[in-house]
């Protein structure tokens, strides 16, 4: 039996290429713990730039065939799956260096807009998190719809925050995904009536004062619309990109346009767009209806030339499980509905992973 080498091995992993970054995985350093044992049994781990990565399988079977075709004498191949994540692209912002003091620890800061109220932007700010938690990421979920905080019912939690230092609370966690919002810390039903300025220092607040730790994402569920929580946000955090949701209909559309006008304007990088309650099919006859129109998010993506992050279907059970704390990617996980989200999320962790890898960091001063 021949002798397998590591040379030999790296050389065939040398002619696989990272299906969306480009460049082979050797030279991009993607290959670790390579090991050559009894009968030429070879074992290796990929290190991936997220684990939320939607193109594992791919990888994995296109270095078993590199292996096998190219390395006489190989015995079997297992692959193994890491992640490093990278900070990613950040929006160039006055007084940068305010979210070193904000955020330390945290790579990558997610918005996740919409144009209006209703359209589920809440539903896919959780469902993203808890996909992104499930896949191994560590996850935070800020609630920054001040007057309307929804994040407590959806994610199954009415605790109150504990203070875990002279000046920082701790955030809660459930799911695997720490969270706050002004939810955990005034009494339920209470209304909260606020002007501009009490609005721009209550984020600040929950942003500056919360020990998130070290996050891989950072997810913050925007309140509808572009007003002085939004100029908050984007003036005060360096964001890798920004989410727009919408459903198809024209009048939740053209609000969602307006919101996307408001990124490009303070320079955040679009992440994609999804179109929510995209179809409905009823559960008993599997008819398929269109009750909010269909299709009309992807054709404006297009227009606008940004990714389009998939459809996600009209289903009872995401309310159901909004209503009872359980996101439906945890609730009924096979579910079309959950697949679908988890897709999504998988396709914002690899646009950042891209534009971590192109774009050159933001020099801060």
């Amino acid at each position: 039996m021949a002798t397998v080498t590591e040379e030999a091995v790296l050389k065939a992993l040398g002619t696989v290429q990272e299906p969306e970054l480009g460049g082979d995985l050797v030279s991009r350093n993607m290959i670790r713990r390579l090991k050559i044992e009894n009968n030429n049994d070879i074992s290796f781990t990929i290190m991936l730039t997220t684990p939320a990565c939607p193109l594992k399988d791919v990888m994995e079977k296109q270095t078993t065939e590199a292996i096998r075709t190219m390395v006489a004498g190989a015995g079997s191949v297992k692959v193994g799956f890491d992640a490093e994540v990278k900070m990613g692209r950040r929006t160039p912002v006055a007084g940068a260096n305010q979210q070193d003091q904000l955020l330390p620890g945290v790579k990558n800061i997610i918005a996740v807009s919409s144009g209006k109220g209703g359209v589920g932007k809440s539903t896919v700010s959780v469902n993203l998190a808890v996909a992104l938690a499930q896949e191994g990421a560590r996850v935070g979920l800020l609630d920054a719809d001040i007057y309307g905080p929804n994040i407590p019912m959806m994610m199954g939690s009415t605790e109150r925050p504990k203070q875990v230092s002279a000046d920082k609370i701790g955030p809660l966690e459930n799911y695997g995904v720490k969270m706050m919002s002004i939810g955990f810390l005034v009494p339920a039903g209470s209304s909260m009536t606020m002007r501009g300025p009490m609005v721009h220092g209550t984020l600040l607040q929950l942003l500056r004062d919360v020990d998130w730790g070290t996050l891989d994402y950072f997810i913050i569920d925007m309140p509808p619309g572009t007003g002085d929580a939004q100029l908050t946000i984007t003036q005060s955090l360096q964001l890798s990109g920004a989410v727009v949701v919408s459903t198809p209909q024209d009048v939740a559309l053209g609000d969602a346009v307006r919101g996307i006008a408001m990124f490009e304007q303070m320079h955040v990088p679009i992440l994609g767009l999804v179109e929510n309650m995209s179809f409905f099919v009823c559960p008993h006859c599997g008819m398929r209806s269109e009750i909010f129109d269909h299709g009309n998010t992807e054709i404006e993506a297009k227009r606008r030339k940004v990714p389009f992050l998939g459809e996600i279907p009209l289903d009872i059970n995401v309310r159901i499980g909004g209503d009872k704390g359980i996101p439906i990617v945890v609730g009924d996980p096979q579910s079309p509905t959950a697949q679908a989200l988890r897709a999504t999320a998988r396709q914002v962790a690899a646009r950042i992973s891209i534009m971590s890898a192109r774009t050159l960091p933001v020099i801060r001063g």
